[in-house]
């Protein structure tokens, strides 16, 4: 869920970049969008919680799913840019109508896959220091308590 607001943080560049405007068709290649960043994320942190459960520290746990879904990550993204070019160039009869919507994905994606592969390992590795200090003090707790 980190990600999505940098996914619309990029729609809004990509479109002003362009200079186009959000229109219905826009805003349902941001919906379209929505699914796409959430899966990204959602193999980064889960191929993450892998890792920890089986046993590395946060931090080999984040770099070793870095490592391993980068490439997953990154097919899933250039594939569906790659996919929407056409779109968004704009070549044909009537493709303005469809124009906003490969703008949207394109520039969407393109931002929240560079923050997924970025941002999220560190927040994550933040996230699990803290949890894990926070267990350490309930245990000593419980140990003092017990004592």
């Amino acid at each position: 869920m980190l990600t999505l607001p940098f996914a619309f943080t990029g729609v809004f560049l990509a479109l002003f970049i362009t200079g186009t405007s959000l229109s219905l068709i826009g805003f349902v290649g941001s919906i379209m969008l929505v699914g796409i960043v959430i899966k990204n994320g959602v193999v980064m942190v889960d191929f993450t919680n892998l890792l920890h459960e089986r046993g590395l520290s946060i931090n080999q746990a984040v770099i070793n799913a870095g490592k391993s879904r980068l490439r997953p990550v990154l097919m899933t993204s250039i594939t569906t840019i790659l996919a929407m070019t056409p779109l968004a160039l704009g070549i044909g009869e009537g493709s303005e109508t469809w124009q906003p919507m490969g703008i949207s994905i394109i520039g969407g994606l393109a931002f929240s896959t560079l923050i997924t592969l970025l941002i999220v390992p560190v927040v994550y590795s933040i996230f699990g220091a803290r949890t894990l200090r926070q267990k350490k003090k309930r245990q000593e707790k419980m140990a003092e308590a017990y004592a």
